[in-house]
């Protein structure tokens, strides 16, 4: 299974400990000490690409919130590199659209705006729905076996009423789409956009009886990529997401 597993109950706290901050408002700062490993004294490009990548993580994860600020002087000392690493690092993170840069303050991460959401969400609509049709085109019996288990734990999950570990789980099963999709363009792209959208992810948690709604839409992917079925899979993700929008559209009326 690849990365997010486990790491969205510390980073989801976060979430929704910073979920309501107001865009244009700093949540916590980011300091140095929250575990994360020091870099191996790394300089110049390679220190860049290694913040970049770190702190791309942290914000698709959540452990960065959006509206968080982002201390040059604190990622330099928590990832043990130059401040020119993280500054560089920073600047590639802004041109991404994942960190706002504003003068004479330093940097945060970036509050996507509900119509900013949306358009996110269509994109990702598409590239999704080609990687569950990939997938459905190649899955193995093992490949079957392990989304129809994740399915099962998405099942416990709802019926305990554990939002986190349900949020956790869903971000795991679109990881194993994309990785069983072998469409590492498009995985690269989406994983950016899903960073992007953390904020309006998580807070759709919240809605009653949402993840119920969510876990019926999710089996339905599972179920057509474990029938092999290209289409429907294809369909099923493009339903899924275009009930996202559906509910992000609604949450712009209000």
């Amino acid at each position: 299974m690849s990365a997010g597993s486990g790491v969205a109950k510390r980073g989801g706290l976060a979430i929704h400990d910073n979920i309501d901050t107001q865009p244009g408002l700093a949540a916590t700062d980011a300091h140095a000490g929250d575990g994360a490993v020091r870099s191996a004294g790394l300089n110049g490009m390679a220190a860049q690409e290694y913040v970049r990548d770190a702190v791309r993580e942290d914000i698709a994860t959540g452990r960065l919130a959006p509206g968080q600020r982002l201390v040059e002087a604190d990622l330099a000392a928590q990832y043990g590199v130059a401040r020119s690493g993280v500054r560089a690092a920073l600047l590639d993170l802004s041109a991404e659209g994942l960190v706002e840069r504003i003068p004479q303050r330093g940097s945060r991460v970036r509050t996507l705006s509900i119509a900013e959401a949306i358009e996110v969400t269509e994109a990702r609509m598409v590239l999704e729905s080609l990687c569950a049709a990939k997938a459905a085109a190649k899955v193995s019996d093992e490949e079957v076996a392990d989304l129809a288990d994740l399915g099962e734990q998405m099942r416990r999950a709802v019926a305990d009423g554990d939002v986190l570990e349900y949020a956790d789980l869903d971000d795991r099963l679109h990881r194993l789409i994309r990785e069983l999709s072998g469409q590492n363009t498009a995985t690269l792209i989406i994983e950016r956009l899903r960073a992007q959208n953390i904020r309006h992810h998580f807070r759709m948690t919240r809605i009653p009886r949402r993840t119920e709604t969510s876990l019926a839409a999710h089996l339905r992917i599972i179920s057509a990529i474990c029938a092999r079925d290209a289409a429907g899979a294809s369909q099923a993700m493009t339903d899924h997401l275009q009930d996202v929008i559906t509910h992000l559209e609604a949450a712009s009326r209000k």
